[in-house]
């Protein structure tokens, strides 16, 4: 017994190393893992701003966006008309959103990541990046290297500013992380849709009968903080612009005040 216990420790479990695997040897693993090494530091000393999914950006001139590095999450591609393009990247983590809605992930013209463990419903043609390998949600941690592993901090926004941090960004500018769902119910409960979504900016985003998890806020909350820790501690920044935001982890700033100054990194590393 004891020494079984004692093996365990050592061994990664068979699954772990089946996965692995497939990541190691799955053509799409290895195009990602060479389009992401080539992707480091690209925006070294950018900004770029980050763009949620909630209410807040039906009050929010998304047109101001239009010659700035771009990221959306999920469906956030409903509103690439208000900027007038689409967003330069986008992310996309969550199971759901994948199995329902692939064949629109698969339509964007732009760079786009989405988790390795979502992969099976998109079609072996995209040009997608995928993303943490075989080792996703073991811990909470800040992870640096989107080869190798990533904790998703229950939400996509999380992953979003892991990927932006790896990409070199030195300013990341929150907009419509609202941070605050009407819909109750337990944490990461899977529940169908009644009809027009009141928690996002489209009614349709989850509209009637799509599946969707509810928020884990607290859990999100701890990842936040850890970006932030890892982006001050590399001379960086993440700040909320959102309009009405409940989030109060990163600094606030007036997010028109904001665009209209250009950026210039303070960062003497970068």
């Amino acid at each position: 017994m004891e020494f079984k216990k004692w093996l365990e420790k050592r061994v990664p479990p068979l699954s772990a190393l089946a996965r692995n695997m497939v990541w190691t040897f799955d053509p799409r693993g290895r195009r990602s893992r060479v389009k992401l090494r080539a992707m480091k530091d690209i925006h070294s000393g950018e900004r770029c701003v980050l763009i949620g999914n909630g209410p807040s950006l039906q009050n929010t001139d998304l047109s101001l966006l239009y010659d700035e590095v771009t990221f959306s999450l999920n469906r956030g591609y409903l509103f690439y008309d208000r900027i007038g393009k689409p967003c330069t990247y986008h992310v996309t983590v969550n199971g759901l959103v994948v199995e329902q809605f692939h064949t629109e992930l698969d339509k964007l013209d732009n760079t786009r990541f989405i988790t390795w463990g979502q992969r099976h419903p998109l079609s072996r043609d995209t040009d997608t990046i995928f993303i943490g390998g075989p080792m996703l949600d073991l811990s909470p941690r800040f992870c640096v290297d989107p080869t190798r592993d990533l904790w998703t901090g229950a939400t996509v926004t999380y992953v979003a500013l892991q990927i932006a941090y790896f990409l070199g960004f030195s300013q990341v500018i929150l907009i419509g992380v609202d941070h605050n769902f009407t819909t109750p119910g337990e944490a990461n409960r899977e529940v169908v849709s009644g009809g027009a979504d009141p928690n996002h900016f489209h009614p349709d985003y989850f509209g009637k009968g799509v599946r969707w998890q509810l928020p884990d806020l607290e859990t999100s909350e701890i990842a936040y903080q850890l970006a932030r820790q890892a982006y001050e501690a590399d001379g960086r920044e993440i700040l909320d612009a959102t309009v009405g935001g409940k989030l109060t982890v990163f600094p606030k700033v007036d997010y028109v005040q904001v665009l209209e100054q250009p950026y210039l990194s303070n960062s003497s590393g970068r």
